[in-house]
């Protein structure tokens, strides 16, 4: 295909670089970058990360990767006259500091909502985390065309929605449904208070059930006091179609973020026929799926939804086989067309 436009990409994600190239700890930090590059020539900004992140290799040509805010500034504007469109991913101080400097260099800008910043800025501060968020999400509503993977995360601005999946062929093959006793919890993502892992090791500790529960980290570096007799981490730096066999590996998905807004995982989960549990916090993320269960952030709201899942397991899977899930490239030439400014 030949491409005939240039898409300068900006984001706040802190990527590796040493002699076998680039690597970040964000599956989206790769296969959103490379989907693009069939359309666009693709160049990709990102800040340097001083501490080994080798999840995922970024297959793309173009990378700059820059040491600090000024050296990002000073680059954007180096090579401001090849891009007159931008993808920035996510609203962080860095991208609102860019998005306005691109807007002074009248360049068109799309913003990529990938989440609720409004929740996700709680964790920072419960007031000024969300105060902070709502004037830069404000100051760019004004001129950047956003993208958002849920319609409430554009908070009735205009905008247009995409479904995130890095689904493809090979997760939907040689799926298995089958009774279960055992109870094998798994959690796939980063070890970071927002996203609810601590919280959910706390409520474990009081649960009266044997389980096992396994933690798949993206990160190298994690708190030591995480792992125990039946909980696990495990540092996940391999191609992502290898976490099928961990998917298949345990029978219960556990989803314990408390803001969250299309979570790529639990549809991973549901593809190979796992239930998942969700806290009432982020029960929107259900939607019409099957399989998807929502209970209280306690032991016994939890021990009562595992065990039900446990007894009734054949059942549930029978109706998650009727879900329709969305696929990466059906993602992709989604985010394309919206970049090239054709209807969907």
């Amino acid at each position: 295909m030949e491409k005939s436009e240039n898409l300068a990409i900006i984001t706040n994600e802190k990527t590796f670089k040493n002699k076998d190239g680039f690597f970040c700890d964000n599956i989206d930090m790769k296969s959103i970058p490379e989907g693009l590059n069939n359309s666009f020539n693709v160049e990709l900004f990102v800040r340097k990360s001083k501490k080994e992140r080798l999840s995922h290799s970024i297959n793309l040509k173009n990378i700059s990767i820059l040491n600090g805010i000024i050296s990002y500034i000073l680059d954007i504007i180096k090579k401001s006259k090849k891009y007159k469109k931008y993808l920035v991913i996510s609203i962080t101080p860095y991208t609102f500091l860019i998005s306005l400097l691109l807007f002074t260099l009248k360049k068109e800008v799309h913003i990529y909502l990938r989440s609720d910043g409004y929740e996700e800025y709680k964790c920072y501060s419960r007031y000024l985390g969300p105060l902070t968020y709502h004037i830069m999400f404000s100051i760019l509503s004004w001129k950047a065309k956003f993208i958002a993977c849920r319609r409430h995360i554009l908070k009735s601005r205009k905008g247009l929605v995409v479904s995130p999946s890095q689904l493809n062929e090979k997760w939907f093959e040689d799926k298995k449904i089958e009774s279960q006793k055992e109870i094998k919890l798994l959690y796939v993502g980063r070890i970071r208070p927002e996203k609810g892992i601590v919280s959910l090791i706390k409520i474990l500790k009081k649960v009266k059930l044997n389980y096992n529960l396994s933690i798949i980290n993206p990160e190298k570096e994690f708190e030591n006091n995480i792992e125990s007799q039946n909980i696990k981490v495990l540092y996940f730096n391999k191609k992502h179609e290898s976490l099928i066999k961990i998917y298949d590996e345990h029978n219960i998905f556990v989803l314990p973020s408390f803001t969250e807004g299309h979570p790529q995982v639990l549809d991973e989960a549901l593809s190979r026929l796992i239930p998942t549990i969700v806290f009432s916090e982020i029960s929107h993320v259900k939607r019409d799926r099957e399989g998807v269960f929502i209970t209280e952030r306690t032991p016994e709201a939890l021990s009562n939804k595992i065990k039900f899942i446990i007894s009734e397991y054949k059942n549930i899977q029978e109706k998650i086989k009727t879900n329709k899930l969305p696929l990466k490239e059906n993602f992709l030439d989604d985010l394309t067309k919206i970049i090239q400014n054709k209807t969907l």
